[in-house]
C-alpha cells in the first residue's frame, strides 16, 4: 500500500515546546495531535535548532521541520522538512524521522516524496540534498532509490560522519 502524508507546519510556540520536551504545551499550540515520540529525546535536538532558527529568521518557518501526518488514518507518524530555505546556490537539505511505532510502513518514503514534490514546485530550488549516516541503511537505500547520488561526505556535530547525496530539483519519487 502506498502511503500518502501531509506535512503540517508548526507554530514557533509549538516548536519551542517540543524543544523543551513539553508535549502538553506543544499540543496546545499545534494544529494536529502530537505524540510522545515528537517530544522525546530522539527529536528534541531538531526542534531546538528549528525553534531558534525561526526566531532568528521568521521567513524560514515555512521551510523547516514539520509534522508528518497520515490523513487517511488521522495519525501523526513523525517529522520531516528542510533544514531551511534554499541557499544561494538553490540547495535545500531534507531531514525526516518516523516514529519507531510506524517505521517500515512506507511513511519515510511518503515523506520524502512530499519533500521532493515541494522542492520541485519552488522555483528557487535547484538541488535537494540528503545527508545520511553510513549505518542508517534504511535511509541510504531510500535516497538512493529516489535517484540521489553520492557527492561527498561531511562531519555533522550531532550525527558524526554523513554521506552526502543530491538530486536535481524536479526529481519525483514514485
Amino acid at each position: 500500500m502506498e502511503r500518502r502524508v501531509e506535512l503540517v507546519e508548526l507554530s514557533p510556540a509549538a516548536l519551542r515546546a517540543l524543544a523543551d520536551g513539553d508535549l502538553a504545551a506543544a499540543q496546545a499550540a499545534a494544529p494536529v495531535p502530537l505524540t510522545p515520540y515528537l517530544a522525546g529525546a530522539e527529536c528534541r535536538w531538531v526542534w531546538r535548532i528549528r525553534a531558534e532558527q525561526v526566531v532568528a529568521d521568521p521567513a524560514s518557518a515555512r521551510w523547516v521541520t514539520r509534522v508528518v501526518r497520515d490523513p487517511e488514518r488521522e495519525l501523526t507518524v513523525g517529522r520531516a522538512g528542510f533544514h531551511g530555505p534554499p541557499d544561494a546556490s538553490g540547495m535545500v537539505e531534507v531531514g525526516y524521522s518516523i516514529d519507531p511505532a510506524h517505521r517500515r510502513q512506507g511513511y519515510a518514503r511518503a515523506a520524502l516524496r512530499a519533500l521532493l514534490a515541494w522542492a520541485a514546485d519552488e522555483p528557487a530550488v535547484t538541488t535537494v540534498r540528503a545527508s545520511v549516516a553510513p549505518a542508517n541503511v534504511a535511509s541510504r537505500d531510500l535516497v538512493l532509490g529516489a535517484g540521489f547520488v553520492v557527492v561527498g561526505e561531511q562531519i555533522d556535530e550531532e550525527d558524526g560522519l554523513e554521506i552526502v547525496h543530491e538530486v536535481p530539483a524536479g526529481a519525483r519519487l514514485r
